[in-house]
Parts: structure tokens; sequence; C-alpha cells
């Protein structure tokens, strides 16, 4: 199949190619490289089934695809923060776009959504029928709910015209290629570690987190796109660690001397996030098979390369 990644330079959108280059496909990676970085997709610069178009996705394309995974906007809160009009532009127009762009080619759409959508929920563990609990003036808004609307837009287009849509809510997820100022706890804590500085948690750290490793995310992304539900399904691994259980078990892997120190909780911030993965379960025969440790120690040794300027 010929299948466009929007976001395909970023941190899941180029795992997500990886995948799909190995499995034969010709893949398209639109990317505006706000987040992504052409590091991430350098090895199939010269593949002939593999095409680079630098586009940002609120302004429209014309392309001939069979399969859109529309993964395109920043998800960390310091990169969705800092243009936040241009976040909430991203999500709605930018998905407006694709969403046009898969009616008139008839292509599979698949939209990655949030668990942010769930906002700071009330309900624990979330099952993808929980509506949320979410400021919708808040700091955080120009994300959660930008992908609120990104997921009505999806549904509308579904109802409305027949674009075979796939909406996916993803949580926490890490490993390789991550930002290492993308202001997320496991990015923040290793390379706070791996620089000798103290790792800094904010509250007291017993707000919770579940911590899904990118590989298990991209096999749930893959099934999900090629079954018949449409969703919206929770991916995420359902092992829940509070912020202090994480940040001490990346010091003790790094650097057992360093300090943790603790700062105020930011504004909106989730106390809880886990994911009901039953759906998941049911539908994909999918849950995640890399365990926390395992999965830290191959993300602590890209980020060891990177940081120390080992990269090739």
């Amino acid at each position: 199949m010929r299948i466009l990644v929007t976001g395909g330079a970023g941190f899941l959108g180029s795992h997500l190619i990886d995948r799909l280059m190995a499995q034969g496909h010709e893949v398209v990676c639109l990317d505006n490289f706000y987040t992504g970085t052409k590091r991430n997709i350098l090895k199939w610069l010269d593949n002939p089934y593999f095409e680079l178009i630098r586009h940002d996705i609120t302004e429209p394309i014309r392309l001939e695809v069979d399969q859109i995974y529309h993964l395109a906007c920043p998800a960390s809160p310091v990169h969705y923060q800092y243009n936040p009009v241009k976040t909430i532009k991203t999500n709605v127009i930018g998905t407006m776009n694709m969403l046009g762009l898969a009616k008139r080619v008839k292509a599979r759409f698949f939209l990655a959504s949030t668990s942010e959508v769930y906002g700071d929920p009330d309900v624990h563990p979330q099952t993808e029928d929980y509506r949320g609990n979410v400021n919708c003036i808040g700091i955080r808004s120009c994300y959660d709910e930008g992908k609120r609307v990104a997921e009505t837009l999806s549904f509308d287009y579904h109802r409305q015209n027949g674009v075979d849509i796939r909406v996916v809510r993803i949580f926490n997820t890490y490993g390789p290629r991550m930002l290492e100022n993308d202001g997320r706890v496991v990015s923040n804590f290793i390379a706070q570690a791996l620089r000798n500085e103290p790792l800094t948690v904010y509250g007291d750290g017993s707000q919770t987190r579940s911590f899904c490793y990118v590989s298990d995310l991209v096999e749930g992304f893959i099934r999900l796109m090629n079954c018949d539900e449409i969703g919206p399904m929770n991916l995420g691994n359902p092992g829940e660690y509070t912020i202090l259980e994480l940040a001490q078990k990346i010091q003790n892997m790094i650097n057992p001397g360093a300090e943790i120190i603790f700062k105020p909780l930011p504004q909106d911030d989730p106390k809880q996030r886990q994911p009901d993965i039953t759906l998941a379960k049911k539908w994909l025969g999918w849950e995640p098979t890399v365990p926390l440790d395992q999965g830290l120690e191959l993300t602590i040794k890209d980020f060891r390369d990177r940081i120390e300027g080992n990269q090739k």
C-alpha cells in the first residue's frame, strides 16, 4: 500500500515508518520539523519506496494514498504550550485537511488522539466511554480540547461522508528518539540523571502515570488500522507507577547518587492516568509486552549516545 504518515519525522511517526517500510509498503512522510528531526528518518531517505515532504498540515495538500496515519502535533506540554494557537490549529485545521484528503482519495484515516481527552479524570482507570474532565480554558486545553475536536471531526466525517476512520487514544509512551527537552517525565529524568543534575519531581510525586514502550504502541496502531473496529480505543500500558517511583528507578539505573528535588505541581496536571485496555485486548488481541525496566534500558542507551555526542 501507499501510506501517508503525518508527523513522520517525530518520535512515534519515525518508529511507525520503520515498521511500515519493513512490511514493504510505500511510505510518504509529511513533517514541518517543528518537533520532528531528519535524523529519525535518515536511513530511509535514499530508499525508492520512501518519500519525504516538508509540509505544514494546516495548509492543504493533494496526494494519492491508501491509508493516512495522522500523528502530526506537538505532544509534550513544553512544545504545545510554546505556541498554543499553532497547536490548536494543527489539531483542528490540520485534521480537517487530512480528513478532506481521506474523503477525496477514499483512504482509511487513522487519528492519533490522546488520553488527554480525559483531562484530570475522576474515573479510574479510564475507559473509552468516560467523557472526561477537561478545563476548556486552561493552559493544556490547546492540546486536549484540540484533540477532542479532532475526534469530533473524525466521527462527523465518518457519519456524514462515509470516511473510513480509526481513532486511538494514546497514553504515556516512551522510547528511543524522544526529544531530550520535551518536558515529559521519562525524558526529563533520564536527561537530568545523565547530566548529573538533580531529578525534578513536581508536586509530592504521588501522582501516577502508566508508561508504554514505543514498539508496543506501534504494534497496536497497525493492528487497529487493519481491523474492522473504528474506536476510539485506548492504547497504553496499564502498569501504574507514581512519578516518585519512576524517578527513583531511573536514578538507580543511571546515577544512584543523583539528588531528587521537588517543585510545585503545574496547573491542570492530572493526578492519575491509567488506561483500561479491555477493548484493545478484545478487538486487537493486543497488550504491552515490554516491561518498564527493559524499555528504560533501551531508552537510556539512546539518550546516552545523543547526550554524549556519539550520534552517528
